[in-house]
This record gives C-alpha cells, structure tokens and sequence, in this order.
C-alpha cells in the first residue's frame, strides 16, 4: 500500500503580496509617506495587479496605508498625532488585556508565556531579530487568549503591526534594537511575576508604564 500524499497548500497570490508589503512598511523599508505605485509593485513583487490592490486595501484598512482621492496610495507617515493615537489605544487594550490575564491565566497559559519570556531574551542575546519579533507577537497573543475576551484578542493582534513599525523607527534611530528588547524583557518579566501571583494592577501597571516610556522615546525623536 503507497502512503497517499496532499498537495502542499498554495498561499493565494493577495497573502503573498500583503505578506511582502508589511514587512517593507514595518522595517521602514518602504519609507514613511512614500507613494505606492501599482505598476511599480506589480513589476518589483512579480504579482499582479488585483492582489496587490487587495494587499493594498487590507493594509489601509490596517491604518499602515492612506488612499488619498486623486492622489494614489502612501506608506502611513509617522506624525506625533498618529504615534498618541496608536499608544493611548494601545495602553487602554493592552493594559485591560494583562489585568484580566493575571486574574483568569490558566496554568498552561502562564508556562507557555514564562517559555516566551526566556525565549525573548535568549533571541535578543544572540541578536536574532526577526526570531525576537516572531515570539514577541505570539506572548501578546498568548496574554490576550489568556484574558479570556475575544474581543481584546482580536484588538491586540490588530495593532500589533502598528506597534512593531514604531518599534523599528525606534530600533532604527538609537541604532541598537537590543536596547528597546531589554526594556521591553523587563516589562515581560513583571508581567508573568504578575500572572503567577493573580496581580491584575501589577500587570495592568507594567504594560501601561512601558507603553509611556516608548511613547515618550519616539516623540522625542520625530
């Protein structure tokens, strides 16, 4: 008897486009207030034009790109009013997220996020950024699944990739990402020391500090 086989699962050409476009627009790749030109992106990504209209739309609706009427498509800029935008949100979610996680983790929850911890720190010692990035969105994954609320799920995984974008202008500008991951690792660590204790305001408080320390950090240097 043959062992019977399935065919590998073909990423629809619209994923594939978004998926490459992010990541230009988060790693400032693709330059905050640039235009967006299909003819260009179709020759450059090797797709065509519907789903990079598609990509395009979804990054819009993502707030990472602005449709400007008779005007075309441009990378969102990064201004001090959109940075408060994306903080004070971020800090209001975010922060509810970590109390209601502190005070509803299960066990499995609290060791996967310990395992996400160390795994952080292990990726900024070895300098591996895109390994620290990829760990660092599955524990606010694992912090919001933890809350319990599909809703905060669905709002933290939203603006992750504003986040990381703010992140990489930040990492961009000191010219040393390891020094925002350090911060960040001991926001973590008081994070899952609160969780372990069922400390809803203690975890609540460290991402809301956090958040207004990097808040401070990037208005002072646009």
């Amino acid at each position: 008897m043959t062992e019977s086989t399935t065919p590998a699962t073909r990423i629809p050409l619209s994923d594939q486009a978004y998926s490459l476009l992010l990541g230009k627009i988060i790693r400032l790749e693709l330059a905050p207030g640039s235009i967006l030109s299909e003819k260009e992106l179709v020759s450059n990504l090797n797709i065509g034009r519907t789903p990079i209209r598609e990509s395009l739309q979804r990054l819009a609706n993502e707030g990472l790109v602005n449709h400007l009427p008779n005007r075309g498509m441009f990378v969102a800029e990064i201004s001090a009013a959109s940075v408060s935008n994306i903080y004070e949100f971020r800090a209001l979610i975010e922060g509810h997220t970590a109390r209601l996680a502190a005070e509803r983790a299960t066990k499995d929850d609290l060791k996967e996020l310990e395992h996400l911890h160390s795994h952080l720190n292990e990726s900024t010692a070895k300098d591996q950024i895109d390994d620290y990035i990829g760990c660092d969105q599955r524990f606010h994954n694992v912090l919001a699944r933890a809350s319990g609320n599909t809703y905060l799920q669905s709002a933290v995984s939203e603006i992750f990739n504003l986040h990381l974008r703010l992140w990489f202008f930040i990492s961009r500008k000191s010219q040393n990402w390891q020094s925002s991951a350090n911060a960040h690792e001991i926001m973590t660590a008081t994070v899952v020391n609160a969780i372990r204790n069922r400390s809803g305001k203690e975890a609540e408080l460290a991402i809301t500090e956090y958040i207004a320390s990097r808040h401070q950090e990037i208005i002072k240097l646009l």
